[in-house]
């Protein structure tokens, strides 16, 4: 079931659950019986994961101006992993 959106003159918003596709162009307001005109809404992202809410907002952000890339990114470093095995010390070293 999907959510719509009318909104009627006197009343405001109302939502209507139907089948996807189903929906008609106007809904009869419950409380003044007139015919009120469906709204579209954007879809409901907020119940989306917040990964996912991050990634579409950066995308959205750089689709008119993105960012200018003036050098490349810093090599990154490996830590050197230390061991206290004391058999280690006689290994040769890279």
């Amino acid at each position: 079931m999907a959510q719509y959106e009318y909104r009627c003159d006197r009343d405001g918003a109302l939502e209507v659950s139907r089948p996807i596709g189903t929906a008609p162009e106007t809904f009869e307001c419950p409380a003044c019986g007139r015919p009120a005109p469906r709204s579209f809404t954007g879809p409901m992202l907020s119940l989306a994961p917040r990964a996912l809410v991050r990634a579409v907002d950066a995308a959205e952000r750089t689709r008119e101006a993105p960012g200018v890339v003036t050098a490349p990114p810093p090599a990154a470093r490996r830590r050197a992993t230390t061991t206290t095995n004391p058999l280690h010390r006689k290994l040769p070293r890279p």
